[in-house]
């Protein structure tokens, strides 16, 4: 099959996407950057002259390697519908594609059930060759690593097995082409280009000093873990840093907040980084609970205090004794449940429902609530001095849409909690994935996340990534359009094409332009409730225009 015919039958142009209007190139899944080869060759340069020749190699045909596993990911779609051997060829096509080198495969032994592979391509047009030629000149390095490096990774993904590719010809060298040679990692005698692709040929003593400068101010600082916490944006780690001021205190502690930003394990964090953390965390959802039972889960019952009462039970304040009380919903509490929580607040002590025996409990209380609690104070659905008892130490949870930059972080630890759950190994987000979850809004904040993120483990196949598919949100389909490219190499718009369809059909149905203009305007001005300003603004053409047309249109009509 030629590679025109490859080219037809995968359909690779529709898969590049250009999203003008973002600033976004995607090919499939993944983000695109259209650089000028100038610019790339100087960081190139730079590259060398800084590391040296070894350490630049190293790190150029790593980079290569990721971007041959990315292609190959790709590739691996397309090949549902295509040969086995296609895989192999599919490679220098999308290389071909993306602008690097023109590869021609020269031999090839494959056996896919047994691991076997050996190859070799030619290249034609490498940029990374006539990039180093233009810098360093003819010379006795061959040097088109980034290259090398592609053809690695997307063999290596393909086969789960390390197959390592070296240039034996190139044109840096002087020779009169640039080819590659390919076998898996174990059988090349030169085992130190080999170690090339692994990251740990960098200047160990610099990396270990550095840990031990990192430990150092760790220890003196005695900072603590974050836990479950994740975050690095400026809003989540004011929140944080409060929490964390907090503490070591008795204070009582109000989580303020969304509904799923996460208050509930702020509270576990506040609790294990306490004095009381050998205590017990008990936690309670006071709008989960009926308005008539809630005395009862709080404070305890005596046996026979009502029907069904048939034996004394402890509340969750007893069972927190010595430990942390966490009150998620605090606003939602009955008010004579606001009244007896103000007494134990007030003197550390409580009466069981029924009873009059009175018992002293040691409890640090952690509420939370999504509800103004001063506009419920307003209109008399919560107490003034249980608020104030409440909020001695507010802490501003900030939505997922305030603290975007977190997003990755979050979804790389929900992937890792939920991959093993579903025995998957799950590589991480797809860049179009990752485009898509900054953008959405996040009305459900993280607790919407870490739903979206399991569903999407159990859809994605293990091995792979999870992509838009599935992490795709309700009601956050592209939020921007999209234009492919088509075989002419011409960008197409699909949001254009779906209007020219619908153009077309309508020429097709004997299309009357005078009866169709007229009704559009006799729409636009009955919309615009007579105003003729209006009504041009509408259909976008100014007032004096419309006033002509309708003269016009009125004209042909009498006559």
């Amino acid at each position: 099959m030629s590679k025109k015919q490859l080219v037809e039958q995968f359909n690779l142009r529709s898969r590049l996407k250009f999203n003008i209007d973002e600033g976004n190139i995607w090919l499939d899944e993944n983000r695109m950057l259209l650089l000028h080869a100038s610019a790339f060759g100087a960081l190139r340069t730079e590259l060398i002259q800084s590391l040296g020749v070894l350490r630049a190699k190293g790190l150029l045909l790593r980079m290569g390697f990721e971007s041959g596993q990315r292609d190959a990911e790709l590739a691996r779609k397309l090949i549902d519908s295509g040969e086995p051997y296609d895989v192999f060829r599919i490679g220098p096509l999308l290389h071909a594609f993306e602008g690097l080198v023109k590869a021609e495969i020269t031999s090839a032994e494959i056996d896919w059930d047994k691991g076997v592979f050996n190859g070799a391509v030619d290249w034609e047009g490498s940029w990374e060759a006539e990039s180093h030629i233009q810098t360093f000149g003819i010379g006795g390095e061959v040097a088109c690593w980034t290259l090398a490096g592609y053809a690695s990774g997307y063999v290596t993904r393909f086969f789960n097995r390390f197959v390592v590719f070296r240039e034996e010809q190139c044109l840096c060298c002087g020779d009169d082409k640039c080819s590659i040679v390919g076998k898996p990692a174990e059988e090349w005698d030169d085992q130190e280009y080999v170690k090339l692709f692994k990251p740990d040929n960098i200047d160990r003593e610099i990396r270990e000093l550095r840990e031990e400068v990192t430990n150092l101010r760790e220890s003196l600082c005695s900072k603590r873990g974050r836990g479950n916490l994740i975050g690095e944006s400026q809003a989540f780690k004011s929140a944080f840093h409060l929490l964390e001021r907090a503490a070591d205190s008795p204070i009582n502690v109000l989580l303020l907040g969304e509904t799923g930003v996460g208050k509930e394990v702020f509270a576990h964090w506040l609790h294990k980084n306490s004095g009381r953390a050998e205590g017990p965390f008990v936690a309670l959802n006071c709008s989960a609970i009926p308005h008539d039972l809630i005395e009862s889960e709080l404070f305890g019952v005596r046996k026979g205090a009502y029907t069904g009462a048939e034996e004394s039970r402890r509340g969750r304040f007893e069972r927190a004794d010595g430990g942390t009380l966490f009150l998620d919903e605090v606003g939602d509490l009955s008010p004579a449940a606001q009244v007896k929580l103000l007494r134990v607040l007030q003197t550390g002590e409580l009466e069981r429902l029924g009873d009059d025996k009175t018992i002293k409990v040691d409890v640090r209380l952690v509420a939370a609530t999504n509800v103004n609690l001063n506009e419920a104070i307003t209109s008399g659905r919560f107490r003034s001095d249980l608020y104030y008892r409440l909020a001695t130490y507010p802490v501003q949870i900030p939505p997922l849409r305030e603290r975007k930059s977190d997003i990755p972080l979050l979804a790389e630890a929900m992937i890792a909690k939920y991959a093993p759950l579903y025995s998957k190994k799950i590589k991480g987000l797809s860049d179009k994935a990752v485009h898509a979850l900054i953008e959405y809004d996040w009305p459900g904040n993280v607790r919407e996340l870490e739903n979206l993120i399991e569903r999407g483990v159990l859809l994605a196949p293990s091995g792979g990534v999870l992509e838009l598919e599935h992490v795709l949100m309700q009601g956050a389909a592209a939020t921007v359009t999209e234009v492919a490219v088509d075989k002419a190499g011409t960008v197409q718009n699909p949001k254009k094409e779906g209007e020219l369809r619908a153009f077309e059909s309508l020429l097709d149905d004997g299309f009357d332009l005078g009866r169709h203009e007229q009704t559009l305007m006799t729409m636009a001005v009955d919309k615009a409730g007579g105003n003729l300003t209006h009504a041009a603004k509408l259909l976008g053409i100014s007032r004096r225009q419309l006033a002509y047309r309708l003269a016009k249109s009125s004209e042909s009509y009498e006559e």
